[in-house]
C-alpha cells in the first residue's frame, strides 16, 4: 500500500505537473543565473511562476511532493532549488504495480 504522504502528494494536478516539469527541466524552464537547472534543480520562484501562482503557495506544493520524497529541495544562497528524487519515484512506481 502506498503511504498516505506519497497518495496526498500524488493526488493533486499541480503536484503532477511539477513532476512532469522537473523531468525534463531545460524543455521547461529558462536558464538561471545560480543553480543548474538539471544538476540543482529548479528555483522555487521560476516554478511559482510556471504554476501562476504566489510563490508561498507553490512552496506549500513543493512541501508536500518533498515530504513524500518524490523531489528533494538544495538551498543555494537564498534560494531553494528542486529536482525530483529518480530512485524514490522508482520505488513508487514499483510499489503501484504492485512489485514491492
Amino acid at each position: 500500500m502506498l503511504p498516505v504522504d506519497v497518495m496526498r502528494a500524488l493526488a493533486s494536478e499541480r503536484r503532477l505537473c511539477i513532476l512532469e516539469w522537473l523531468k525534463d527541466p531545460v524543455a521547461h524552464f529558462p536558464p538561471q543565473t545560480d543553480g543548474d537547472l538539471v544538476e540543482d534543480g529548479v528555483c522555487s520562484v521560476y516554478l511559482a511562476d510556471k504554476l501562476g501562482m504566489t510563490q508561498p503557495s507553490a512552496t506549500g506544493h513543493l512541501k508536500i511532493l518533498e515530504r513524500a520524497g518524490l523531489i528533494r529541495g538544495r538551498r543555494i544562497k537564498q534560494w531553494v532549488f528542486y529536482r525530483r528524487d529518480e530512485e524514490r519515484i522508482a520505488e513508487i512506481k514499483r510499489l503501484i504495480a504492485g512489485e514491492l
